[in-house]
This record gives C-alpha cells, structure tokens and sequence, in this order.
C-alpha cells in the first residue's frame, strides 16, 4: 500500500493531467510514467490533474482483489460473463489478420460468403468497410464487430459470445492497435510462419505489455512454401521474451497442408467441406505419432517453468491429464507468462475453428481481468471496476468515427449498463448527454440494441467528446485514463489548390479528433498549415480522404523534419533587463548557471534570503519555457537545458513579473548561445524486409543514406535489415525501396532518440534560419 501512495502523486501530475488526447502533446517520458503505473494498477485510469497530494494526506486505495469481484457476482453476470470474451487480432503487415478475421465471421455464421482482401470479385473482406482499405489492400482503421461460436464441452453445446476488433498492421495506424488494445482483455497475435517475428510484430508485442493483454499465437500461411512454424516458435520465445510452445503439430506443410494434430488430446483435426465448415476428428498418423510426443513433452516442460501445478506433477514424474494441461495454459496465459502456439493456414481454410476453440479456453473473460478507475470526488484514490450489472454505469469512449448519422462514439463499458434514452455524464467536461440510439457495430454495418451490460462494446450517436473520455451515469466521478499515444514522427505544409468553401477546416477538425496521432497547427512564420503524423502513409491517406470525402484538392510541401536545439557547455550568464520610459520602467537582474541537462528541461532555483520574491520566479520560468519552444538557433525546441538561478536583483517600483518573464527569456537565449549550441535530428529504428535477393541492394540504399546496420535477420526467403537512421535521410524512401524490390520491400520507421546532426546539416540550417530573419526584419 505505501508503494501504491507514493506512486499516485507522481502519475497524478504526470499523466493525469491530461484525458483530453486528441487536442494536447505527450511527453516522450509519458510512455516511462505510464509503464509504471500499468505495473501497479492493471489497467487504471485518470482524470484531469489536480495538484500532487503531499504522502500525509493521500488517500487510502481500497482495491478490491480479483478473488472478491468473482465471488460478488450474481449468478446471472458469471454465466453472462464466462461466455464473452472480448479480443482484438494484431499481427505484421501482410500476417493475414484480416483474411482470418473473414473466417472467423463465415464459422461463426457471423456473414453468408467469403470475401478475400484482394480478391477477384472485387467485395473486399468485411472488415475493411472504406474503400481506401479495398483498393490499397491494406487495414487503415481498426473495425469492430460481435458473433457467437458455439463450442462444443464435454459432449454439450456452449455459445459463446465474441466481441472482435480486426486491427492494422502498418507503424502507421499504431494509434488503432493502441486504442483497441486499451479496452480489449485478451488477443490473437497473427506470426506468419514464413517470415516468423517481424518488426511490426515486435511493436504490436510491446503494445500488448504496455495494456496488459495476454494472447494467443496463430501461425498463418502454413501452406506456403518456406513455412516453418518451429522457426517461428522459437522466434516468439528468444524475441519476444515470453515462454511459447505449441498445442498442435501440421500434418503435411506448404501444398500438402492437410490439418493440424492436438497434442493434448492426442487427435488429428481435419476441415472438411467446400469452405473448411466441417472439422473432422481421426486418429493420428503414425508418422507423426513420435513428434507430437516430443511436442507433447516440450510443451509440459515449457509449463513446468510458468505454473506451479505443472511443475509438482513433472517432479513427481507423473503426466499432467489433458484438463490439467487445459487449466494450467489458461493460469499461465491470463498471468501473461505464457502464449499457446496454434497454426494453420486461413486463406485455405485449415483449422480456424481450433483458435476459436483456444479462445474460450485460454483468454480471460472481462470479469477476469482487474480495472480501475480513479475516484475524481476523493482525491483521485484508486477504485475497482467490477463488473456488475447493478452498480453505476461507468465507461470509456476510446474510438471516434464520422458516420452518415453524425459523430460515432465507441465505447466499452466497465461497470453497470448503459440504456438508450438514459443520461450519461463526461467526467472530463462535466457535459450531460441524452442517448438517443445505441447499437453493436458490425464493420461499418450497425445493429440498434436497448441496453448493454458491462463487459461489452457498443456505439452510440449525438455525444461530443474526445478519444479517451470516460462516462459514467452521474451517480459516481470516475475517470479512466487513455491509451498512450506516440509522438508524430512525420511533417508536411498542406493547402487547398483552390478557395474551399470551409470544408478543409471541417476535415481537418474532425480527422484530429478522431486520430490522436494526426496533428495539425499553423506556422506563423511560414504561414503554412503543417499536418504531422506517424508516417508518409499515414498523411497521404489522410489527403486523399480529404479528397475523397469532401472534395478538397490539396497541394503538400517537402516534409519538415522536427529538429530539436542543445547546448554542449556549462555556461554562467548575468543578464539584467532594464528600460525606462517614463514613469514606472521596467527591471529585472538574474544570475545563474545554465548547464545541459539529460533529456528535459529543467528550471532550478536556490536564491536565498528573498532577493528574488517566489512570484518574479516563477515569471522567469515562464520566461525560460517560452524561450524552450522556440530555440535561438534554428527556431526549434530546445531539448535538454538546465537553467539555475542563483542571485539576482530587484527594484522597488520598477520590477514587475513582466520584467523578470523578459529577463528570464532574454537572460537564456543570451547564455544558450555562449554554450556551444547544436542542432539535433531525430534518429529512427528502421526495419526493412524484402525478398533475399535484394539484400544487396537494400544495404547499398542504407549505407548511401549514412545509416547504422545493427541486425540482419535472413530467412528462407526473406530478411529482415534493423538500422538507425536520421529520419531526414528517409524521406520519399519508401518509392526508391519499392523501385529497389520490384514493389516487394516494406519498412516501418519508430523513433529511437535524438543525436547530434552532421556539422554540414547544421550550417545549412542555422544559414536558412538566418536568412528568413533578415527577410522578415526587412
């Protein structure tokens, strides 16, 4: 409990201030902050900040235990409850999410007809509703959907209900994955068994940690030539760092994929029919009879390590029974130290139904998984979640999408249940709303319900908030907290080609809010308007819906790399600021060391004695920040500076806060530029996979763009090159990389850290700098 006080403050004031996504600009050092607080809290949420409550007074948290929860449920909420689970499918681009989203939909009678991602009927798969996603062949928005599988247990039949959500797969839409990933309890992370763990894998892996999610692994695409789940396996296990073994072994491989043998239960599984509808259960083959027994024992071995039950049985050198195996894959897997490996191939309709079947077996239900929220009318203590029907309706808006109705909120609810035409309040705006209509998404497709319980995910119409509000029935003042949006790494000028009639605004305004990650403000020295985002897909999808959706031509600038400036050397200043103009003037004299500092900006004070009041220092931090957004040397953020004021001066009639804000800006920029100033550009992981044979030409591209190779990963068909590199050497990269690979090559790009930019780079920047100076003075 001491641990759970001493944290609450810091978060409180470092993330907690901030509910509203959409519109303000994390810190790098969010993810750091909400890492650990992920690791004391599950899945908590926040609100909007209060001051940081000093140890003494901060409330007691009464969290419930998980243990409690359950027992509290009323017989109809478990049996409600045990047969939902909701999942979200991830994976690296290209995985086949989307291809085994489509099949889970047709087994569970869910749609009539299968439709492929780039089929040649020209439908397109459900789940990618826009027509971007069918033409491009790409997921660029996150769907959600519900259907029921009927699982059959011990010789009867349970439905259970499905709430899904197919994800992208490209760095670019990160922002979809993160918020599906927020209100999701468990996952199916897609591995092709060709290339194995990829580097979108490796993110979509970090982002599941980050939430909490335990998954299940899904090899795809073992009917293609090169597939080799063990590859895979072991990948997942060295990479990924978590504990993986396989449930199944393939009879046949590539071509001669014919289905799959459960090793618990010693059984082959065949898809039988036109589609694969039927799942046929005969003996083993005896050729494979001795490698489900390895596999059989490999997987034993590998639960020993993650669960206490497994490992007394295999000291005792007994066998665990298939129930035993069962129980102690879903401990391990909902403790999120072990992920079950199942495989198959689902653009050939091979043994789908099996990952069906793991999900009810090895996922949590929402009244397994802990939540909290935090309690706005006491000081922001910690509370629980619990799942119930009857307690106060408590949920989180956590996607935004245009509809043909208007607005459409997605929203999970947590506690209670939300009712068509009841009053629901945002905790962050105070705001009370009426719901007019309610319904379960289907894809783009929508379902009107009356009411829904918690563990759910349902939409509604007419609310104005923001991504990541929380609503509750007005009864309690809980707030959740968002999910962790990344920095844009990616910026360009954008303009209309002609005079518009407000609807650039109107696109621009809603594409924000929908998409934390997409950012948009206006230069006033370029007197440009600058979208940023996570990627050149990530923009140029975003311009031709403009196009599309409101009929906007628009006319893109050159990128502009976000430069950041800092000091090398540890420099005194003495600056006074003095002007008389008749009357009161103005002074302020300060005195101090300004020096770098690690990674933020840090303002410091140690005057003694009351020469400088507290009110005229904190004018000068105001001065110091203000001088930080806008460096002396290029016009960029200063990153990394410290500024300590150790003395200075006052004026009896003269000094004002004015004067010390002034002098505290002028006083830095002064010193900064007697500190050896240097310009710094952002570094960026690349990960490059292509077919083998442009390996060659791909480290030639990487080397002419002054890159740092850290890792090759070479495949049977396929590698996979890990660099840094400046992300101003990147730009327009992705057409040379195509023309390089025949259209075959991919890379993603994720911020690493900043370093100090080539001396040449520097010149030319600072000189165009200057330039523009001397043009706007004259």
């Amino acid at each position: 409990m001491s641990s759970l006080r001493t944290l609450l403050p810091t978060v409180a004031h470092g993330v907690f201030g901030r509910t509203c996504v959409s519109t303000s600009r994390p810190l790098f050092s969010q993810l750091r902050v909400r890492n650990n607080f992920s690791k004391q809290f599950a899945r908590t949420q926040s609100s909007a900040a209060a001051e940081a409550e000093s140890e003494e007074t901060e409330p007691e948290a009464e969290l419930q235990s998980q243990q409690d929860i359950l027992a509290k449920l009323t017989p109809e909420d478990s049996r409600r409850l045990s047969l939902m689970r909701n999942i979200g499918v991830s994976a690296h681009i290209d995985s086949g999410k989307t291809t085994f989203t489509e099949r889970v939909l047709y087994y569970t009678g869910r749609i009539k007809a299968i439709h492929e991602v780039r089929g040649k009927d020209n439908v397109g798969a459900k789940m990618d509703s826009m027509d971007l996603e069918r033409e491009k062949g790409i997921t660029i928005q996150s769907a959600a959907t519900y259907c029921d599988w009927d699982k059959v247990e011990n010789g009867a039949t349970k439905k259970y209900h499905f709430n899904l959500i197919d994800t992208p797969g490209h760095i670019d839409f990160t922002i979809e994955v993160e918020r599906a990933l927020r209100v999701l309890d468990g996952a199916v992370l897609v591995v092709c068994a060709v290339s194995g763990v990829q580097s979108q894998t490796i993110t979509v892996d970090r982002q599941m940690r980050r939430y909490n999610v335990p998954r299940i692994t899904f090899i795809n695409k073992m009917d293609r030539m090169g597939a080799n789940p063990w590859r895979a396996i072991e990948q997942i296990n060295q990479k990924l760092k978590i504990a993986a073994a396989a449930l199944q072994v393939p009879i046949g491989r590539e071509e001669d994929l014919e289905g799959v043998v459960d090793i618990i239960n010693r059984k082959a599984l065949y898809n039988e029919g036109p589609r694969g509808e039927t799942v046929a259960e005969k003996p083993v083959p005896e050729e494979l009879t001795d490698l489900v027994e390895q596999k059989r024992s490999v997987l034993i071995e590998t639960l020993a390590d993650v669960d206490d039950e497994i490992a007394e049985i295999y000291l005792n050198e007994e066998v665990p029974t298939p129930e035993q195996m069962v129980a102690a894959i879903r401990r391990a897997t909902i403790a999120r130290k072990f992920t079950p490996v199942l495989m198959g191939s689902a653009l050939a309709n091979k043994s789908v139904q099996p990952v069906l079947d793991a999900v009810c077996d090895y996922l949590p239900n929402p009244s397994e998984v802990p939540n909290v929220a935090l309690d706005l009318a006491n000081n922001e203590a910690p509370v629980s979640l619990p799942p119930y029907s009857n307690l106060p309706f408590v949920g989180l808006a956590f996607k935004l999408e245009e509809g043909k109705f208007g607005q459409l909120t997605y929203v999970r609810v947590y506690q209670g249940m939300i009712k068509k035409g009841m009053n629901i309040v945002n905790t962050r705006t105070g705001k009370r709303t009426k719901l007019a209509r309610l319904v379960r998404m289907h894809s783009n497709e929508m379902e009107d319900v009356t009411e829904v319980h918690s563990g759910e995910i349902c939409a509604t119409f007419g609310v104005d908030c923001s991504s990541g509000d929380t609503f509750t029935d007005g009864e309690v003042s809980y707030a959740m907290t968002s999910m962790f949006v990344p920095e844009p790494v990616i910026s360009l000028s954008i303009a209309p080609k002609s005079r518009d009639n407000g609807n650039f605004s109107k696109a621009i305004n809603r594409f924000q809010k929908e998409d934390p990650t997409f950012r948009v403000h206006f230069d006033p020295e370029s007197k440009e308007t600058v979208i940023s985002g996570m990627g050149e897909l990530h923009l140029e999808i975003y311009v031709e819906r403009m196009r599309r959706e409101y009929n906007v031509d628009c006319v893109t600038g050159m990128p502009q790399v976000a430069y950041r400036e800092a000091l090398l050397d540890e420099v005194a200043f003495d600056y006074t600021h003095k002007r008389q103009s008749g009357g009161a003037g103005q002074y302020a004299k300060i005195m101090g060391v300004l020096s770098p500092a690690e990674a933020e900006n840090v303002f410091e004070s140690e005057i003694v004695g009351g020469k400088i009041p507290e009110k005229y220092l904190a004018a000068v931090q105001k001065g110091f920040d203000e001088a930080c957004e806008k460096g002396p040397l290029i016009g960029h953020k200063v990153l990394g500076a410290r500024m300590l004021v150790n003395d200075g001066a006052i004026h009896v009639v003269d000094s004002s806060e004015l004067s010390f804000r002034t002098a505290g800006y002028w006083g830095f920029r002064e010193a900064f530029m007697r500190a050896r100033p240097i310009v710094l550009e952002p570094i960026m992981d690349v990960a490059i996979t292509a077919p083998i044979e442009f390996q060659g030409s791909i480290i030639g591209l990487m080397n002419k763009r002054n890159a740092t190779i850290t890792d090759t990963d070479v495949g049977s068909d396929e590698f996979t090159l890990h660099a840094e590199c400046s992300l101003n050497q990147m730009f327009g990269f992705a057409t040379i990389l195509r023309a390089n690979t025949q259209g075959k090559g991919e890379f993603t790009l994720e911020f690493k850290h900043y370093a100090q930019a080539p001396p040449q780079l520097q010149k030319d920047l600072i000189a165009e700098f200057q330039k523009k100076l001397k043009e706007k003075q004259n």
